[in-house]
């Protein structure tokens, strides 16, 4: 069987890795770390020309119409060059309001597919330990928004937002107009330098065709952390690149530190972690474009991002010495990068434990590519697991 990427999806890879490269350099990079600003705008603007906006927006509606395996190609480059731009959150958002709200998709498509404006996601509600801040509640003609919606990425920028809200007996995603009067916005930065805002409601209305069925959840989730953990996958491997480069050089004792039995074995455990991710975000995107089931596929593909990110990132740092934790020198982002991403849905024990339940439920022994149960939703509340 040949595994590779075929040649259309290698294009995809070259395409952005080129593009990136223009406008993300180190000195590139520190520029827009001191400015302030939310996002890399002249890079996105760009990315817009390009189409990389639209990879998975089907062509009906103007979009590339290619698979997650593509942008998986794509967002592994913007995380290899670590491109602060909105490359996913809008398109995922196009996607599932086309497979699901085909009806709500046209008060945000010309905008989106211009890239006038970038379309805000948050999952957060999905992973908040002590349950969603976020609910939804039934009202006359459609339903009531009540509660926090914490660090959304590009939520002050955003015109719109899909955001994850626990409704009666299950988590739906809802559709919400920011414009509108009645949002609360507290804008900030991140720690990655990306524009982030708490979106607070209070009885806010929404329409009941701005709420999309209970099983467009799984099924943003479930591609939320392939772009996450191919962002991962990008930011770990230039990271260990320059590891190796570093290492390769420096010297103590009159040998480069890279001869040494401790660090080598380092940087082969960080090698190791970072094709283990590989192989399951692969396996991830394939039974996604088939498609197939594949909920405990995802929460694997999240734990093993979560802990790659953790590992490989102190890991690089500790064997840069004093260096690696001065600002002014560039291995500092790919930590900075990494925890964001790790924290974006939850980490790696709150992963763990919905696989233990999807198992504890599902005890089959042997792992079957057509399982029902790999497309079986997660209805608990957020916060709420059965004992593993």
């Amino acid at each position: 069987m040949n595994f590779e990427l075929t040649e259309d999806q290698r294009a995809f890879a070259e395409m952005a890795s080129g593009l990136f490269a223009d406008f993300c350099g180190d000195e590139q990079l520190r520029a827009h770390d001191v400015s302030g600003a939310p996002f890399m705008d002249a890079l996105w603007r760009q990315c817009v020309v390009a189409g990389l906006h639209t990879v998975i927006v089907p062509e009906a509606q103007g979009g590339l119409g290619q698979g997650m395996t593509e942008l998986m190609a794509v967002l592994e480059q913007q995380g290899r060059a670590l491109a602060q731009v909105p490359l996913w959150e809008p398109q995922l958002v196009l996607a599932a309001l086309a497979q699901f709200a085909p009806g709500a998709l046209a008060l945000v498509a010309e905008e989106a597919l211009a890239g006038q404006a970038p379309l805000a996601l948050s999952l957060a509600a999905l992973s908040q330990s002590r349950g969603a801040s976020l609910r939804l509640a039934p009202a006359e003609g459609g339903w009531t928004l009540d509660g926090l919606a914490p660090a959304v990425p590009l939520g002050g920028q955003a015109r719109h937002a899909l955001l994850a809200a626990q409704a009666p007996g299950e988590m739906r995603l809802v559709l919400v107009d920011l414009a509108r009067p009645g949002v609360q916005r507290a804008d900030g930065l991140s720690q990655h330098h990306q524009g982030v805002a708490d979106l607070a409601f209070d009885a806010f209305p929404v329409a009941a065709s701005s709420v999309l069925p209970a099983a467009a959840t799984a099924w943003v989730e479930q591609r939320a952390i392939a772009c996450l953990a191919a962002l991962q996958l990008g930011v770990t491997q230039e990271q260990m690149r320059r590891t190796v480069d570093y290492v390769s050089e420096r010297q103590q004792f009159g040998r480069v530190i890279g001869s040494f039995q401790l660090v080598a074995g380092q940087m082969a455990d960080g090698h190791i972690a970072m094709e283990t991710l590989r192989t399951s975000l692969w396996q991830l995107v394939y039974r996604l474009d088939a498609p197939l089931g594949a909920a405990p596929q995802a929460w694997a593909t999240r734990a093993l991002a979560n802990d790659t990110g953790h590992r490989t990132g102190h890991m690089a740092q500790h064997v840069h010495g004093g260096i690696g934790v001065d600002i002014t020198y560039p291995v500092h982002r790919f930590l900075y990068w990494s925890r964001a991403l790790g924290a974006a849905l939850g980490g790696t024990e709150h992963q763990l434990a919905r696989l233990g339940d999807w198992l504890a439920d599902n005890d089959n022994l042997g792992w079957k590519y057509d399982a029902d149960e790999d497309n079986a939703p997660d209805t608990r509340e957020a916060g709420h697991h059965a004992p593993v």
